[in-house]
């Protein structure tokens, strides 16, 4: 009974398919027996079948052909009519074509970057003295992190895009190497209040213990007296956490062994303001100030920001800072494992963000924060030669123009 239902279902449905490809026939008939139905259907279906995929393989060439000719000819009545009206329609700005790069070699960079004065501390004239070599074909890696094709194309987007970065994409994209305690968040270094009440207990009970020896094995009147001292000192050691806990601080942090050799430190610093030079040079900040400290011996740089003191700081502008900001930390942990000598760089990034014109709140100022760490990784990565170049031109006290040499030039 199913079967027989089934059949004549399955033939009904050919015979429709039969009726609605049939060519030039009636739209009704006088229905035939199951069998003939189906014979004829099959045939038909068949041959419907074997069209239908011969013209899907060319529906999608044909498709794309029509939607080319459409634009075509809405192109064409567009400029016809912008015509009419009196419009120019020549195609908006002119392109402008990508420079041929000279690779020059560092001896020649360096004449070519000798007509600039970076002692001026313009920010102006800095820029377009370097936009015009990134225009000639001189230079290649000057805003490059920023800029989309030549610095005088018609396109102002930026491309560094700050996008959500949490700790655990931060450390699998970085190799593992850019953690939050390698950053210095939450890190093995900092001194919590833990390690102050585990101290205080210490010196505490260390002290009462004392007191009771000396009152044991030392003679009446010499225990009496050193049972005295051992008992002030627990006072001392509150008066002086209560007035400057940053020393007991540094007492804690030099007993865990951390402390660096005076060469392992100035190659550190040397490290981490490479870091901040080849990244504010990549993303187009001028140099503002270039001095070797006197405390380190080593060269420190310091940038203009995108915008004139006191004014608010545009998307664009805090993105650059935020990668700058933490190329720094980030050289040093590419070396050593971890940052020590990022306090200052982030104290300086948060008063960027007050200058922002958008408000960025604490979650944004988190994700600028790791997503400045992850770019600058990557810028670093990406130009491993010129940064180490730049390392050894910071140990050895190199001028700003044989650094801007180094990393424009080829070896």
């Amino acid at each position: 009974m199913t079967s027989s239902k089934t059949t004549t279902t399955a033939a009904t449905i050919l015979s429709l398919a039969a009726i609605l490809t049939s060519n030039g026939a009636s739209a009704f008939h006088t229905p035939l027996s199951n069998n003939v139905i189906a014979s004829k259907s099959l045939s038909r279906g068949q041959s419907l079948i074997e069209s239908s995929l011969s013209m899907s393989s060319t529906e999608p060439t044909n498709e794309i052909e029509k939607l080319r000719a459409a634009a075509a000819k809405a192109r064409e009545e567009y400029e016809q009519l912008s015509k009419e009206m009196g419009k120019d329609v020549t195609g908006g700005p002119p392109k402008v074509a990508a420079p041929v790069l000279k690779n020059l070699s560092i001896p020649d960079v360096q004449k070519v970057v000798e007509a600039i004065n970076f002692e001026s501390g313009d920010a102006t004239s800095q820029s377009q003295a370097l936009d015009d070599l990134v225009d000639s074909g001189d230079f290649s890696l000057w805003k490059s992190a920023v800029r989309r094709g030549p610095t005088t194309a018609s396109s102002a987007m930026s491309l560094l895009i700050p996008f959500p970065v949490t700790l655990g994409s931060l450390e699998q994209r970085t190799d593992g190497k850019v953690t939050g305690p390698s950053l210095g968040i939450g890190g093995d270094k900092d001194v919590s209040f833990e390690d102050f009440k585990d101290l205080t207990v210490v010196v505490v009970l260390g002290s009462t213990l004392l007191a009771f020896l000396s009152l044991a094995i030392l003679p009446e009147n010499v225990g009496a007296t050193f049972c005295y001292l051992f008992a002030v000192i627990p006072i001392l050691f509150i008066g002086v956490g209560s007035v400057s806990p940053g020393l007991i601080a540094g007492g804690i942090v030099f007993s865990r062994g951390d402390s660096e050799d005076t060469s392992t430190q100035r190659e550190r610093i040397c490290r981490h303001e490479a870091g901040h030079f080849l990244c504010g040079y990549m993303c187009g900040l001028p140099v503002k100030n270039y001095v070797v400290s006197p405390d380190t011996g080593v060269a420190c740089v310091e940038f203009h920001p995108a915008g004139l003191a006191g004014q608010e700081l545009s998307e664009d502008a805090i993105a650059a800072l935020s990668v700058v900001a933490m190329s720094g930390s980030v050289a040093e942990i590419m070396e050593y494992g971890k940052a020590t000598g990022g306090e200052n760089d982030l104290l300086e990034l948060q008063n960027c963000f007050r200058r922002s014109k958008e408000f960025v709140g604490a979650a944004k100022q988190q994700d600028l924060t790791r997503w400045g760490a992850l770019s600058s990784y990557g810028m670093m990565k990406a130009n491993m030669s010129k940064y180490e170049g730049l390392v050894q031109a910071f140990k050895d006290n190199k001028s700003l123009k044989e650094c801007v040499a180094i990393i424009e030039g080829t070896a």
